[in-house]
Order: C-alpha cells, then structure tokens, then sequence
C-alpha cells in the first residue's frame, strides 16, 4: 500500500487498536491475530511496549499476508519515527503535534497521525501535514467536544482516542470522525499477560459490530 492506501484503509477500517503492553514477542503477534480475527484491522503498538521496535518487526513477518496494517504510537520525535518506519510500522500514531516527526513520517510514505487537543492545536497540526488528527485525551470533553470541534472544521479528519468503549462509539462514528483510537476498552497488558486472546478477540467482535451498525445507519 502507498501513502494514499494507507490513510483510507485507516479510514475504512474506523478502528485502531491500542497496543499498549509489557511485553512483546509471541504474546503480542497473537493479541494482533486475536483482533484481527475479531474485524479489527488497525492495530498501533506504542513505544512505550518494550522492545516496541522488535516486536513490530517480528509481528510484520509472523503476519505477512494477514489484512491488517500495523503502525508505531506515542512517538515523539523524528528519530524514533525514523526507526519505527524502518522496523515495518506502516503509519505512525503521536500524542503531541512535532513539525519534524510529521515531515518524517511523510518522507518514508508513513501516514502521521498527530496529536492536538485545542481547535488552533488541531488545524496548526493539519496544515503541518498532519493525515488525520488524534484529538486526545478524548475523555476531556467527549461527544459533545468532538462535535464542537468539527463543527467549523469539517475538512479536517478527527480521531478521537481515550474514553471510547463498545457501548458509545457508534455515537462518534454517527458524529462524522473519520476514525476513533482505542486501548484497554479493546486490549491490555492483563488481557495480553494472562493470554486472553478470546476474550480480546470477543471484544473487537463486538467493536467491529458497532461500527458497522453505526455506518449502515442501524
């Protein structure tokens, strides 16, 4: 997939699955296949996972073929950026809005999604070159946050993260975002320790149910 694939695949898929664990290796490729077997196809491991870059280059060969797209998160500068795209991450998922990780990002033909809160943080990551914006922590201000926020700027696509469960994200998925960031509502580090991967795999199910409910206008 080029850079243009990729952004719509994002788009499309409306989920991507936080990896945020403590741990990585075998553990983590079968909490990848548990969601993807469950309809989430985007799954973003944040570097704060340990040894993040060798388990994003092991899940990319255990997974070669598999329909899922697998990016970095809580990257921070333009170096770990470099080095995550270099691992095998396909786009790349920031807290905070950096001009440098972002130019990066672009240059390696990874998708960047930056993160910004207020609307000038929002639209300044935008015009950055920003692929879709991670409007986070979510929780701040919920729906009706996300729906002030776009309000004036539609053009803008919105992927709000934190705060988002099963139960309440076809309501953002009605409000137009473009995608939404979920962690521990779909997987955690006990999820994953205790190796629960039908349980993770059951609530990505019923995600992915939501979703499409929601989209089909149900």
């Amino acid at each position: 997939m080029d850079h243009h694939d990729r952004v719509q695949y994002l788009k499309q898929k409306g989920v991507i699955a936080i990896i945020r664990a403590d741990q990585g290796g075998e553990a983590l490729v079968r909490t990848v296949l548990a969601l993807v077997e469950g309809g989430i196809h985007c799954v973003e491991v944040t570097m704060t996972t340990p040894g993040a870059l060798d388990a994003i280059a092991a899940a990319q060969r255990e997974l070669a073929g598999a329909d899922v797209l697998l990016g970095a998160g809580s990257v921070l500068d333009a170096e770990t950026a470099r080095m995550a795209v270099s691992a095998g991450a396909a786009y790349l998922v920031c807290p905070i809005t950096d001009e440098e990780t972002i130019r990066t990002g672009r240059r390696y033909g990874a998708p960047v999604l930056p993160g910004a809160f207020t609307p000038t943080e929002i639209l300044r990551a935008w015009e950055l070159g920003g692929d879709l914006i991670k409007v986070f922590p979510a929780t701040l201000g919920g729906l009706d946050y996300i729906k002030a926020v776009a309000a004036p700027m539609p053009q803008i696509p919105l992927v709000p993260t934190g705060g988002i469960d099963a139960d309440n994200v076809h309501t953002f998925i009605r409000a137009g975002v473009a995608a939404v960031g979920v962690g521990s509502a779909l997987v955690s580090s006990s999820l994953i320790a205790t190796g629960a991967f039908d349980e993770i795999r059951q609530r990505a199910e019923r995600f992915a149910e939501a979703v499409a409910q929601a989209r089909s206008g149900n």
